[in-house]
């Protein structure tokens, strides 16, 4: 379990996608959140000093779940802060990494981050995710967007059988799970590293049953 900083560090600094330039794009992105946050409340003040922990490990552990070669375009709905979208733009910068965010001042910061890390490959759209074209995509995130149900029913039409879904859920991960109905689906959840009592809805989904 990742419980610190320093831990979280150590952490990303294994991943085979960690070379010097994806960890200095994470520190950058650190000192960004942290001026923006005091122009707009984009996560909780008391996080800032475990942003490592609470929000970039947070992030990052999705990337064992891919392989490298399935994981562009990579859908992340309500990106918000950035997390894990930005995080996964920053360590995979070849990967087109499609950011969704509907608040406008969000979109804003998003796309000067985006800008100020160099990701040339990601992207911000800047819409409700009900009226964003219907493009397929290898994978689909989200952190905090809406429930599993009224999740997959919104952004279903952008997932193919080959996508990986994964949902980091909190604590509700299994009682989500449990919610799942009209889907044929292989969801599992996986213990989060950051937090022992979160959870990551992992899986694909194959079509509406009947259909």
């Amino acid at each position: 379990m990742i419980e610190t900083e320093d831990q979280a560090r150590s952490w990303i600094a294994q991943l085979p996608e960690a070379d010097a330039d994806a960890i200095e794009r994470l520190d950058r992105l650190a000192a960004l959140l942290a001026e923006e946050n005091q122009r707009q409340n984009l996560v909780a003040a008391a996080s800032l000093p475990m942003v490592w922990q609470r929000h970039i490990a947070d992030s990052a552990q999705l990337l064992p779940h891919v392989p490298r070669a399935r994981s562009s375009p990579w859908l992340d709905l309500g990106t918000g802060a950035g997390f894990p979208g930005l995080v996964i733009a920053a360590l995979r910068p070849e990967c087109e990494v499609i950011m969704v965010e509907s608040r406008a001042r969000r979109v804003e910061w998003l796309e000067r981050a985006r800008i100020a890390l160099g990701l040339e490959h990601a992207r911000v759209v800047g819409s409700r995710l009900e009226q964003m074209e219907t493009v397929p995509v290898q994978v689909i995130s989200a952190r905090a967007f809406a429930p599993l149900d009224r999740l997959v029913a919104l952004s279903a039409r952008f997932s193919t059988s080959d996508t990986i879904w994964l949902l980091p859920k909190g604590r509700s991960a299994r009682q989500e799970l449990d919610l799942i109905r009209g889907w044929q689906h292989m969801f599992h959840v996986e213990q989060s590293l950051t937090d022992p009592e979160a959870g990551i809805i992992v899986g694909s989904l194959a079509r509406k049953k009947g259909k």
